[in-house]
């Protein structure tokens, strides 16, 4: 699996995530919301770079012109209600792209709330099949939602690559998308964080992103 990590690099792109990890900027859902959907901006230019490209020749007003352009059909499939932000920072670069919708989510599954299932209970997608799937979704704590979503996509056929995107991961996350998902699987995070707590909320993190973007549920 081919791994970037942008907590690495120096790029703005860590400042909106100081913004996002910060108690008192969280208090404003408009920022925090604002800041997830410049990032999934930012991530999805940087993933068009790795694409494949088809010249086509443009007529201007005084001419014409040679430009590449992006060849792959292209998937951005989202994994609700956290996703949604960041989906749509994406939709902005790949104005063009089909979209998919998987309502996968985690469930304790014991009393003390430190053993978690998932439950995919939602699928809108068109067609992967032969196409680009890039999956988004914010956090990829123990991975198992972004797995779930995953094998959903695949009932509707198997895509020519595979691109992950998340905000934030964590070790075992990573470890769990190398075991499930293709070797040539690219994954692209803003930050890597070391771990989870025993309710496997990323720790540093930032807190549950579903909450942050649209309030508390019941």
């Amino acid at each position: 699996m081919n791994i970037i990590n942008f907590s690495e690099q120096n790029s703005v792109m860590n400042h909106f995530m100081a913004e996002i990890r910060d108690k008192s900027y969280q208090k404003n859902r408009l920022l925090f919301r604002n800041n997830i959907e410049r990032i999934g901006e930012m991530m999805a230019y940087e993933i068009s770079k790795t694409l494949t490209y088809k010249t086509k020749t443009v007529t201007t007003p005084l001419g014409t012109i040679d430009i590449p352009l992006v060849k792959d059909e292209v998937v951005l499939a989202t994994v609700l209600r956290a996703g949604l932000p960041f989906h749509e920072g994406f939709l902005r670069v790949f104005d063009h792209a089909a979209n998919a919708f998987v309502s996968a989510y985690r469930m304790y599954t014991n009393r003390e709330h430190t053993e978690v299932g998932v439950h995919t209970e939602y699928l809108a997608s068109p067609s992967v099949k032969g196409k680009t799937l890039i999956i988004v979704d914010p956090m990829l704590a123990t991975g198992g939602s972004m797995v779930a979503a995953y094998q959903a996509l695949l009932k509707t056929g198997k895509p020519a690559s595979v691109h992950i995107a998340s905000v934030i991961g964590t070790p075992e996350g990573v470890e769990m998308l190398k075991s499930n998902l293709p070797e040539d699987t690219s994954l692209w995070c803003a930050a890597i964080d070391p771990g989870m707590n025993e309710q496997k909320y990323i720790v540093p993190g930032f807190g549950d992103c579903g909450d942050l973007c649209y309030g508390e549920k019941l």
